[in-house]
């Protein structure tokens, strides 16, 4: 017997077809070992010696593995062909090494690009060693992550109280977030006008054209500056007549894009089919490890973790040849497009990322597919057909209109498709629309044609800063970096996004605060480590390892040597230091003056403290220098409706019986209402403003309801004790005698009945032991059949597949949630746990 170990059952299901009766696929589930999560797992003074440790999960896997070696003839081992899979090939082989079960097995290393027939029968017959320079870059790169993980984070848990562990190329990624949003918040947006004037020649239709002179002066785009100017102007083009003095043609070809790479189907799959990262690799990798397709399985796409941009003959061939079948001999250019990767270090895999068999057209398959699994299955088919198609042509035209002395110039721009070449089949997405002129198509007209002008509108504008960034734009700018490599952008991503340090605003990273406050540390006592050019050079330093060009414990001497010996100075540095970096570096995005010429750290409530970052077990905030005496405190950043900080508490009115005034104001845990104000020694009554009430537009007479909490619904009709109203740590509720039932919002805190509050204390203790509910199905499970059901049980809502559930995230709508959403969160909940299922009917 044969046995053949693969990283997921459905790709052994797959491969298992295409061999025969006298071979065993079985299946790892990934990596089946890992440094432990403690300190002293790589010894730096150890020549960097590593300890690994297995999962119970995965032990019983390696055991059933080892079980079925024993005795076998041989052993082949077909991971993935990159780092990852290397290093499970070399972790499976070195576990049964220590368990002295391969006496007499032959030890074969096989790696294929697609899960097809023919590409996994090659690989069979053409057998390797396991690729030691591999292996070693996977081993560099787990040292490194870990070190620095674990060299950082005990800094950032004693000097940052509340943030969490930093990763290596997480931090600079997130450095790059965070040094977007404070270019954004420096910019200064600058006023400028554009005149468009509306022109009518022989032609029935109309053109629009831009001002582009003006009293014999070129006019750029920031050329008119205010609003007079832009009157004086369009009086200028109104006091003028016109004529056409020349017409200009050119014709263009316009290129279709490589096939794609890990990284680019990442950035269109979140273009174009708003995917996340994580979830863009999670669907590939269905495709990859085969579908059913008339009763057999195959892999429908090559491997997808790879940054490569070359096709193989055989598939430019396919692609050849169907382009001529389907679009005619005009669509196929005279020669094959060979595409060469700009990435540094593309050695990930072979090939690009397309269809193992350009026949199977996505129409053709749908119904072997989930919905997501055909939107990416069509992107990866359309955009590899495409690539080899004949190019767009396209004809540009400009009009430029003077007047007669020509001190006065307009100009109109547009383009015209003369042949569609690829873009018939495929147009790549943006990741903003540019803001130049729409190209459009003009209207016939004639040189020295004279036109009449039928209006004149003046346009005002502003510049802007930079975008944020998207998942697309991010992974971009990490590419042209040189940071990370094909199999880590997803779950870069995901860590900042897991952590808080990020949060996600109309598909745009915005940092929070936390994430703000980390990079501002890391910059500041750290800065060559969360450097760009220092991060890909360790990049490039692993690209050489795997090539056999660097010994990897040297490049980790290199590293450490200099990084432990920063850090030990870190670690000494007092926190009053610390604190002042700080506060200097955040100090345009934390402190903002109240009005022109102010002090912005001057304190809004004593008047006479300074205003600092402080910290606390429960993270940073502002306070004031003069406490105890003053007792101020507020967010890190308190964004309102303008972008604006709030600096001090806002007077609502009066309290009606003592006349003290009450107050909103921001904590550290957020904004709430006060009576009075602070005192040394004294702490004046407060309450929380609940989530759902908006703190822009609270009213006194609701502050003055949430200081009367907790209010007395009126006595039990059976112990005649009260029944109380009030808002606590998980939301509104009903209590009687230590009994609790929620409410549905703030609102009924305030207008609850004692019949109603008594009803949901009798159906709250009735329905202890009661089963979850169905709220809604999602859909099929795209892996491992069966369906997604959104419930609803004792603890709230959560997501369920067979008996894996999984909790929503924090403050997630039940009613918002999608498919795609369910599958990450059970993904991500299957990994905590092993693979093991939670019992139904309560969520992790």
């Amino acid at each position: 017997m044969n046995i053949v170990i693969v990283e997921s059952p459905a790709k052994a299901k797959t491969i298992n077809r295409y061999l025969g009766s006298q071979y065993e696929v079985l299946a790892s589930y990934g990596h089946v070992r890992d440094l432990p999560s403690k300190d002293g797992s790589v010894d730096p003074e150890n020549n960097f010696a590593m300890v690994w440790e297995t999962e119970r999960a995965s032990a019983k896997r390696l055991n059933e593995i080892a079980k079925a070696v024993k005795g076998a003839e041989t052993l082949y081992l077909a991971t993935d062909p990159d780092r990852e899979g290397e290093a499970i090939s070399w972790h499976i082989l070195e576990i049964l090494k220590q368990k002295k079960v391969l006496d007499g097995v032959a030890i074969k290393r096989v790696a294929f690009n697609q899960i097809t027939k023919s590409a996994v029968l090659k690989a069979m017959a053409e057998p390797r060693q396991i690729n030691q320079e591999l292996v070693d870059a996977y081993l560099a790169r787990r040292a490194l992550d870990y070190l620095v993980g674990f060299t950082l984070s005990p800094i950032l848990w004693r000097k940052l109280p509340g943030a969490r562990s930093a990763g290596r190329v997480q931090s600079v990624a997130l450095r790059i977030i965070c040094d977007r949003e404070r270019q954004i918040e420096a910019f200064e947006p600058r006023e400028y006008w554009s005149i468009i004037s509306e022109l009518r020649g022989s032609a029935e239709r109309t053109l629009k054209c831009r001002l582009v002179r003006l009293g014999g002066e070129k006019i750029d785009q920031m050329g008119i500056g205010d609003a007079a100017a832009a009157e004086a102007a369009a009086a200028a083009v109104r006091n003028s007549t016109f004529t056409l003095v020349q017409i200009e043609r050119k014709p263009a070809n316009r290129h279709p894009a490589p096939p794609f790479s890990t990284s680019t189907l990442q950035q269109e799959a979140a273009r174009k089919l708003r995917f996340t990262a994580r979830h863009t690799m999670r669907i590939a990798q269905t495709l990859y490890e085969g579908k059913t397709i008339g009763g057999d399985s195959v892999g429908l796409i090559t491997y997808m973790r790879t940054d490569s941009l070359s096709l193989a003959g055989e598939a430019i061939a396919a692609c050849r040849q169907l382009i001529g079948e389907s679009y005619g001999a005009r669509y196929l250019p005279d020669k094959p497009r060979v595409f060469k990767t700009k990435a540094k270090g593309a050695q990930e895999a072979h090939e690009a990322i397309r269809p193992t068999n350009l026949s199977r057209r996505p129409k053709n398959i749908a119904s072997a597919l989930s919905s997501d699994e055909l939107k990416l299955y069509d992107l990866i088919w359309k955009r590899t057909l495409a690539c080899q198609m004949a190019s767009a042509v396209i004809e540009r035209t400009r009009f430029d209109i003077a007047s007669p002395d020509g001190a006065t110039a307009l100009r109109a721009t547009g383009s015209v498709i003369q042949f569609e070449g690829f873009l018939k089949l495929y147009r790549e997405g943006r990741d903003e629309e540019d803001e130049a002129e729409d190209e459009r198509q003009l209207p016939n007209l004639e040189q020295g044609e004279a036109l009449e002008l039928l209006d004149v509108v003046s346009n005002q504008h502003f510049t802007e800063p930079a975008p944020r960034f998207t998942e697309a734009s991010l992974v971009k700018k990490l590419e042209e970096l040189g940071i990370g490599r094909p199999s880590t952008y997803a779950s870069i991503l995901s860590v900042l996004r897991d952590r808080n340090y990020v949060q996600m605003e109309r598909g745009k990273f915005v940092p929070e605060d936390k994430g703000s406050l980390v990079t501002a540390f890391l910059e500041n006592f750290f800065g060559r480590y969360v450097g760009y050019d220092f991060t890909a050079n360790l990049e490039r330093d692993l690209d050489r390892i795997s090539a056999g060009e660097l010994d990897w414990r040297v490049a980790l001497k290199d590293f450490w040597d200099d990084f432990h010996i920063q850090a030990d100075a870190v670690m000494e540095v007092r926190m009053s230091a610390i604190l002042e970096a700080l506060n200097e570096y955040l100090g345009p995005h934390i402190f903002q003056a109240a009005e022109p010429g102010a002090d912005p750290r001057k304190c809004p409530s004593c008047e006479d403290g300074r205003l600092s970052i402080k910290t606390s077990k429960f993270g940073a905030f502002v306070g004031c220098s003069n406490y105890p005496d003053c007792e101020f405190t507020r967010p890190l950043s308190d964004k309102k409706g303008d972008g604006k900080s709030n600096g001090g508490p806002l007077i609502l009115g009066h309290h009606p019986d003592s006349g003290l005034p009450i107050s909103l104001r921001d904590g550290r845990f957020g904004p709430y209402v006060q009576i009075g104000d602070n005192k040394k020694g004294e702490k004046p009554p407060r309450a929380s403003v609940p989530k759902d009430m908006a703190p822009d537009g609270i009213s006194l007479d609701q502050a003055l309801a949430l200081l009367s909490l907790p209010r007395q619904v009126g006595p039990h009709p059976e112990s005649g004790k009260p029944v109380t109203a009030a808002i606590g740590r998980y939301g509104p509720y009903v209590s009687h005698e230590g009994k609790y039932a929620s409410l549905s919002g703030t609102e009924e805190v305030f207008a609850v009945g004692l019949n109603r509050a008594v009803m949901l204390l009798a159906e709250a203790k009735a329905g202890r032991g009661k089963s979850s509910q169905v709220l809604k199905e999602l859909g099929p499970h795209p892996n491992d059949g069966g369906t997604v059901k959104l419930m609803d049980g004792r603890y709230g809502p959560y997501v369920n597949h067979k008996r894996l559930n999984a909790s929503l995230p924090k403050g997630t709508d039940p009613q918002s949630v999608s498919l795609e959403q369910a599958l990450d969160w059970l993904a991500e909940r299957a990994k905590k746990s092993g693979g093991k299922g939670r019992r139904k009917g309560r969520a992790s």
